[in-house]
């Protein structure tokens, strides 16, 4: 099972040993793309030295943020204006295998996830603010992502993140997203005032 953050090392620093460099040969030109080519082709070659991968959604059932507003903060009408125009976003961006977070405020997109994570992007934030009501952080995975190695999460430190980059909410794929100690998630969302919110795409 995979979980946790990876920190992509300069191929130049890695000293690989035999082995090593067998398993980088198989990974072949993925090891240039983003991260969810890279894992998918970790994934391939670890199930080919017989090994069965299992994400761990499979086994953290009480994590997986589900549908609707989990804290006592409702989105309104723009917030899920905002939330459409993020999925948009990053559903354009899946193919591209660029990042899984979009941030949106009154139409306007501020931020897309890149290599430096969410964490970084929301750092950027802090400057892009425009005047008016906050703007959202959508997570979503990509389409097509291989979420045994690499699902969407989030936890209190993204909570506190957004709420310092001057969002109103966060929301996520419903039923795609691990959220980490989901009750202090809450807490904290409700402490400063954010929505968090499991995002499924309307209908119309």
């Amino acid at each position: 099972m995979l979980i946790g953050p990876i920190k992509r090392p300069a191929w130049r620093d890695l000293k690989p040993d035999a082995e090593g460099a067998r398993i980088l040969m198989r990974l072949g030109r993925a090891v240039f793309s983003g991260d969810d080519g890279l894992l998918a082709s970790v994934v391939r070659v670890l199930e080919e030295k017989g090994f069965a991968v299992r994400g761990a959604h499979e086994f953290l059932h009480d994590e997986l943020g589900p549908r609707g507003a989990l804290g006592r903060i409702e989105p309104d009408e723009q917030a899920h204006r905002d939330m459409e125009r993020a999925a948009r976003v990053l559903r354009v961006m899946a193919p591209l295998d660029i990042g899984q977070g979009c941030v949106v405020q009154n139409g306007l997109v501020l931020a897309v996830e890149a290599l430096e994570g969410t964490d970084g992007m929301l750092q950027r934030c802090r400057a892009l603010k425009q005047e008016g009501v906050g703007g959202i952080l959508l997570k979503m995975p990509k389409t097509g992502q291989e979420l045994r190695a690499d699902m969407p999460a989030l936890g209190a430190e993204t909570v506190r993140r957004a709420a310092e980059a001057g969002l109103r909410g966060i929301a996520f794929a419903a039923g795609g997203t691990l959220l980490m100690n989901k009750q202090e998630c809450v807490k904290e969302a409700d402490r400063l005032g954010l929505f968090l919110y499991g995002y499924a795409p309307r209908v119309s």
